[in-house]
Order: C-alpha cells, then sequence, then structure tokens
C-alpha cells in the first residue's frame, strides 16, 4: 500500500509562489576600472561588508527606486508649488 503525502497547507503554497517570485534569475554583470574597484573594496573593508553582490544589489535598486519616487506624477507642477505658500500655525502651550 502507497504512503499518503501529507496535503501542504495553504502558507506553504503561498511561499512558494512568493520564493518563486523573488527568486533571481536573470545574471548581471558589468565591468569595473582599477579605481573602482579598488574604491569599492575599501568601502566594503572599512564598513565590514562581506557580502558584495548585496550591497551592489541594494545600492543599485535603491538608487533607482529613488529616481521612480522623485519622478512619480503629481497633481500639480513643482512651479506651482513653490508659488504655494501655507500660513503655519503657531501653536501656543498656554491656550
Amino acid at each position: 500500500m502507497a504512503k499518503k503525502r501529507p496535503k501542504k497547507s495553504k502558507k506553504t503554497a503561498d511561499k512558494t509562489i512568493k520564493s518563486s517570485l523573488l527568486r533571481r534569475t536573470h545574471p548581471v554583470a558589468f565591468l569595473l576600472n582599477e579605481k573602482e574597484k579598488e574604491a569599492i573594496e575599501s568601502y566594503c573593508k572599512k564598513y565590514k561588508i562581506a557580502n558584495k553582490s548585496k550591497f551592489m544589489r541594494e545600492t543599485i535598486i535603491g538608487a533607482v527606486m529613488e529616481k521612480f519616487v522623485a519622478d512619480y506624477p503629481t497633481l500639480f507642477n513643482q512651479e506651482d508649488m513653490d508659488k504655494i505658500k501655507v500660513p503655519s500655525k503657531t501653536v501656543d502651550p498656554f491656550v
């Protein structure tokens, strides 16, 4: 008689889906000159960064996401926002 396999819980299935979506399958390579390489090695040594791949990935993605946030469309142009002055309310702690 064959053994029955335990049923997968929904949590396990969700983890499998999430992990497959976050799995890194696209290699990216770039070249550095000698000065850039020395600068990165010096930085990693100074700040005790053991995983250079993680450091590079987080740094690059951080810069990309920061640019996305800065470029996100708003309702008004920056010039229009600069023209608007909002009076500051002073709070009297003794009132």
